[in-house]
């Protein structure tokens, strides 16, 4: 029997026990044949000739041979996610080795105890887009797209995703639970007005970056990607979280998620000034209110979309009391794309060329 460390024991008594049911399956799993397939998501870094990085994401599985083609579900059936619950059924490989090729450079780096891959590395990039590869022993390589962020960029969109950008109307302790494991793809609606919007405010951006923030796990990654370019939003990374214990507790705190999130972003991105994006339903004011008074120079202004009664009740309320609380960063409270576009182009942030469109 293997002794554990002072380490190990130190750490909550969930995470040990769910390291040991991560094993366990793995084990098993790979004894019924499954073998180890990489899923890749969506990466982003800073190009810069000095000082370049790339930060890449992806997750480490166990499949079925032939299941995956170049790691996304080759049934259709699957691919298309019927249901969310199919996301949630491969076994992880916890703690697995992978190897990433970056401009011609090899990178050996390691997946979490939840089989989720996020590590930067140093890499020198063009700005614009990318593909890099990845690999781990027993599965063949596959590419992830990489957002590579000029240093001399200026402005850049952070958006929440639940009841901003895709419409829910479902009580909050149960909305993770709905869309992961039970809506269909198909059946996740755009919030009206929301991909113009956006589209408009960075037509005259160019090379400005795009992410999605949300409390949402790794294992949907693929189909919010899938879902964001079906509905024409600015393609982006997606900054999701891993779910279930922590080395301190039963729980991972999807607002300190978010948190930790913007304060990476303020400091990887010291010359971005960002739009804010979020809904009123309690966190994001309270959050980005806090972001733009510690970072006051990296905030442009915050969006937030007024969600109607009936979702306003079913998110918990609203937060109404923070709006404006942060002197010279402006707010605008609207309840769908159009209305925020307009009021964005009253703060000179979309152009009235953009707003006007091509043709018009």
């Amino acid at each position: 029997m293997v002794k554990e460390t002072g380490a190990e024991r130190a750490r909550h008594i969930a995470a040990r026990f769910e390291d040991r049911a991560l094993e366990l399956r793995a084990t098993r799993a790979r004894e019924r044949g499954l073998v180890p397939t990489v899923l890749p998501y969506t990466g982003y870094g800073l190009s810069d000739p000095e000082n370049g990085w790339v930060r890449i994401f992806a997750r480490l599985v166990l499949a079925k041979p032939g299941a995956f083609d170049a790691g996304r579900h080759r049934a259709k059936v699957i691919a298309d996610g019927v249901r969310g619950w199919r996301n949630f059924i491969s076994p992880i490989v916890p703690h697995g080795q992978l190897e990433v090729h970056i401009n011609g450079e090899r990178f050996a780096v390691q997946a979490d105890r939840g089989g989720v891959l996020d590590v930067r590395v140093a890499a020198t990039l063009a700005p614009g887009w990318h593909e890099i590869t990845l690999h781990t022993d027993g599965s063949a390589a596959v590419a992830a797209p990489v957002m590579m962020v000029d240093a001399a960029a200026e402005f850049g969109m952070l958006s929440d995703v639940d009841d901003t950008i895709v419409v829910t109307a479902l009580p909050r302790p149960l909305l993770a639970a709905w869309n992961s494991f039970v809506l269909s793809e198909h059946a996740r609606l755009a919030t009206p007005g929301m991909p113009v919007m956006m589209e408009k405010l960075m037509r005259d951006k160019p090379g400005a970056p795009t992410f999605y923030l949300s409390t949402g796990a790794w294992n949907v990654a693929q189909t919010l990607t899938r879902f964001l370019s079906r509905n024409l939003y600015p393609q982006g990374p997606l900054l999701l979280t891993d779910w279930g214990p922590t080395d301190r507790g039963w729980f991972r705190s999807g607002m300190q998620h978010k948190a930790d999130q913007l304060r990476r972003l303020a400091n990887e991105f010291p010359n971005l000034k960002w739009l804010l994006i979020g809904d009123d339903g309690q966190h994001d004011p309270y959050l980005y209110a806090e972001f733009a008074r510690r970072y006051p120079d990296h905030v442009a202004a915050i969006v937030i979309r007024q969600l109607t009664p009936s979702e306003a009740v079913l998110a918990g309320g609203r937060s109404q009391g923070i709006l404006n609380s942060t002197p010279g960063v402006p707010w605008v409270y609207e309840s769908d794309g159009a209305r925020i576009a307009e009021k964005l182009q009253e703060l000179g942030l979309i152009s009235p060329d953009a707003e006007q469109g091509p043709g018009k």
